[in-house]
């Protein structure tokens, strides 16, 4: 594959943020959406808009989903027929059946899928986990992820756990994915969920999910969606027996460990980046889709996370700590888990 012909599926706030991406990239894009919007979009970039999805998905090399998470496995499924590579915004599927089948449906087809699990490119998570990888804190015991911001309104089916999964599958999984992604498979997750629709300043909704993983850690997970002030928060909080490695990025303008001599380096800012996160991450996929190295999340990290966060879901319905089932997975061969 020569050209980085893109389909881009969708026309709300995650394909804006995607575009500039492809275009830095040199892609030939064509949107598509059902709601009226791919033809203001088009003409604001200096796109093509595709008259159908047949039509998008028949011309491109690579489709990229950035419709809602319920429409994700049919549109995928039609990619891979179509003979596309697909990168999907997270998560890939709002269950861990329909995850599968879109992994498996990409194998058989000898394609590559992969999710946008955006926040692997942060690049204090990508400290963190050099942090973790390198032992610079020893042996990890705990670790705390939290991650807050305004109840997403702009697109009414957020506010509907039967088409996004609610704060638990949407917003909760970007941490559960970075806890596998530093601590390894999660084998049990005690969780709850609150939601009120109806707060007097706008609808708000919570949920935590304690993880434990195969390797010991413990790690929890806290979610929040607040009313329309809300600020965008992330924060992590990892112990190890070499010291402790904190991030705030509203409180403090770097990353700090503290307690090891030998961790002890240069922060690393909570704003300009540098290089956008999604930028970087298109950038991965789009090297790999055209023969490179695979990027730094698969498939196979998808399907995992929307399994655990299906797991939490149903944790959080019972209000029982809840085995996280891996029956329905298989090992990948490496071209799929690329």
């Amino acid at each position: 594959m020569n050209r980085l012909d893109v389909a881009v599926i969708g026309a709300g706030f995650i394909a804006r943020t995607h575009i500039p991406a492809w275009i830095a990239l040199g892609a030939r894009i064509r949107v598509f959406s059902t709601d009226g919007q791919a033809a203001p979009l088009a003409e604001e970039f200096g796109l093509t808009e595709a008259a159908s999805l047949e039509e998008a998905l028949g011309w491109a090399a690579i489709v990229d989903i950035c419709t809602p998470t319920t429409t994700h496995h049919d549109i995928a499924l039609a990619a891979f027929s179509a003979g596309a590579h697909v990168l999907c915004e997270k998560p890939l599927a709002l269950t861990p059946q329909n995850a599968q089948r879109m992994a498996d449906a990409a194998h058989r087809a000898g394609r590559l899928l992969y999710p946008g699990h955006v926040v692997r490119f942060f690049p204090a998570y990508v400290r963190l986990r050099d942090a973790v990888t390198s032992g610079a804190l020893g042996r990890v015991a705990v670790a705390r992820f939290t991650r807050a911001g305004r109840y997403p309104t702009w697109s009414e089916w957020f506010a509907d756990p039967a088409l996004s999964g609610g704060i638990v599958t949407d917003q909760m999984l970007h941490d559960i994915d970075i806890a596998r992604w530093l601590f390894g498979e999660v084998t049990r997750v005690h969780a709850t969920q609150r939601g009120n629709p109806t707060a007097p300043d706008g609808p708000v909704a919570t949920g935590s999910a304690t993880l434990t993983h195969d390797s010991g850690v413990i790690s929890q997970v806290l979610g929040v969606w607040g009313p329309p002030a809300t600020p965008f928060r992330y924060t992590f909080h990892v112990a190890g027996t070499h010291g402790t490695l904190t991030h705030d990025s509203l409180a403090h303008p770097s990353l700090r460990v503290s307690g090891s001599p030998a961790a002890q380096g240069d922060g690393v800012p909570t704003g300009g980046f540098g290089e956008d996160p999604f930028a970087m991450q298109i950038s991965e996929f789009a090297a790999a889709f055209q023969g490179g190295a695979p990027p730094r999340v698969s498939a196979h990290d998808g399907v995992a996370a929307v399994r655990i966060s299906a797991a939490a879901r149903r944790s959080a319905a019972t209000g029982r700590a809840v085995a996280v089932d891996d029956t329905h997975s298989h090992p990948l061969t490496e071209e799929n888990h690329r």
